[in-house]
């Protein structure tokens, strides 16, 4: 769209009398918002549609007469989606800078015969030249919450008490705060109470996590820790996209649609793919909090350079080296199963691998078996099909994955073979874990952690198996076993397993 600048600002030009000088937003040069004017009577509606969020006008259903009544008393801000720089383009949603990540088509909308837009975001909706963000400037709609919004009856743990201290007092600050657990630590409870405190100053709260698995286990249990409070959860295809709420669990992906949204911004896995490798996924952050905000980052296994800075004290850190239920971490244990990928080709599998399935399903215990790729998973599936119809397998291109996965929760399933999707965010109890092919370059130390991280989580059944099935020790291997001996050994110096004390209810 064009759009003429007036000594008012901006207009858009189905709108326009004077067209002898529209031209596409992101060329011209310095533009203004009017200031608001209070005595304007806002649309409710729209408010609650476009508050904290930067959205294209195809994503709006309101008239275009509508949305710019209210920019110009104020309401709405237009930005530009694509700006120009010394090196070529950025993209302002998605923070894109890459030369190879633009293109160019003829344009209908600005009848130019060059519009350039971004392909980085565009599964979002295009943004090109002519593009407009548009964001809510007005007042934020006033929830109610209730005067104790948690709706929780277990404990914390010593460890689980210093932590979620940490993040109230993060909260109140405004202030940045990494959170290092152990995998089964209890880190969602761990946030209850700073949430309650955010949600009791009218602050709003969102969690993102890079993986959709981990937002859909995520949303019921914490609806169920505050019942009173609106909560949405937002992935690819969720039926909540259109709504906002006190409470927003969202993958990564969504904060591109935000915009100085929310009060306190928590990072669960912060250093989970594709978050980890995709500074799209940080810019997205940055935008979604206000100027004035908390950011909680939750991690077991932070990068080297964040342990650095966490040991020269240069990044504010609490850890939690134990479980809730005060057991240790399981320790894998390595063993050689000689030349897997060659056996694979032959429909064969190691006979030890296949004496593990074996024994679990003779006394029908419940095991995920771990392999690195989908096209390994689909022939050692067919392969163990033919062993037990009781075997499922389950990747991220999979269209019945959720399907599967529920299976495998109502013990349906009783072995489930899955690539690094199910490393982290899903918390089956009384589980043993393998891994085929635990030396396949896939397997990164975090990935390995994080897998061993699956058994021994429930107070009820605190140990099981881990076992490294290779052809070969990675170092990856190795610093992961490394890495849980370290954090056991943390736990008992502190005191904080080995003992008897109260647990949180999982």
């Amino acid at each position: 769209m064009r759009f003429y600048q007036s000594e008012k600002g901006l207009v858009p030009e189905p709108l326009a009398s004077n067209t002898s000088q529209l031209q596409p937003i992101s060329k011209i040069k310095d533009f203004s918002s009017p200031p608001i004017n209070h005595s304007f009577s806002y649309c409710a509606e729209l408010q609650s549609y476009l508050q904290g969020k930067q959205l294209l006008l195809d994503d709006l259903h309101f008239s275009l007469q509508t949305i710019h009544t209210h920019y110009e008393n104020g309401y709405i801000l237009y930005r530009k989606g694509i700006t120009r720089t010394t090196n070529g383009h950025k993209c302002e949603r998605c923070g894109n800078e890459a030369p190879h990540l633009f293109a160019s088509f003829h344009c209908e909308r600005c009848h130019q015969p060059a519009c350039t837009y971004c392909r980085k975001c565009i599964m979002m909706g295009r943004v090109s030249e002519c593009t407009p963000l548009i964001s809510w400037t007005g007042p934020f709609d006033e929830r109610h919450i209730p005067p104790s919004p948690l709706n929780w009856d277990g404990t914390l743990s010593s460890g689980q008490r210093a932590a979620s201290d940490a993040v109230i007092d993060a909260i109140q600050r405004n202030d940045e705060l990494l959170v290092w657990a152990v995998c089964g630590a209890g880190k969602t409870e761990v946030l209850f109470h700073g949430i309650e405190t955010a949600l009791a100053e009218n602050k709003r709260v969102c969690i993102a996590t890079p993986r959709t698995d981990v937002v859909i286990e995520l949303g019921p249990r914490i609806q169920r820790a505050f019942p009173q409070v609106d909560v949405v959860t937002l992935y690819g295809g969720s039926e909540d996209r259109t709504k906002t709420a006190s409470l927003t669990l969202s993958t990564t992906h969504q904060l591109l649609r935000y915009y100085r949204a929310f009060d306190v911004i928590i990072i669960d896995e912060v250093d989970a793919f594709p978050y980890s490798a995709e500074p799209m996924l940080e810019y997205a952050v940055n935008q979604a909090k206000k100027e004035v905000s908390t950011t909680i980052y939750l991690t077991a296994t932070p990068n080297l350079r964040w342990q650095k800075e966490v040991k020269k004290g240069k990044r504010k850190a609490i850890t939690i080296p134990a479980r809730y239920h005060r057991n240790p971490l399981p320790v894998p244990s390595f063993k050689w199963c000689g030349n897997w990928r060659k056996l694979l080709q032959k429909n064969r599998l190691p006979a030890n691998v296949l004496s593990w399935i074996h024994r679990h399903l003779l006394q029908e215990k419940q095991a995920f078996l771990f392999v690195p790729h989908i096209e390994s998973l689909e022939k050692i599936v067919e392969l163990l099909q033919k062993e037990d119809c009781r075997i499922e397998g389950v990747h991220s291109k999979d269209s019945s994955r959720k399907e599967k996965i529920q299976a495998f929760r109502d013990k349906r399933t009783l072995i489930l073979v899955t690539t690094t999707i199910l490393e982290r965010g899903v918390t089956v109890p009384n589980v043993n874990v393998a891994i085929l092919g635990a030396d396949d370059g896939i397997f990164t130390e975090s990935a390995l952690v994080q897998i061993s991280g699956r058994v021994g989580r429930s107070s009820k059944y605190p140990t099981g198996e881990i076992l490294f099935y290779h052809y070969g020790k990675t170092n990856a291997m190795l610093q992961a076993k490394k890495h849980i001996l370290k954090m056991n050994h943390d736990a008992v110096k502190r005191g904080l397993i080995g003992q008897k004390e109260e647990k949180s209810v999982k």
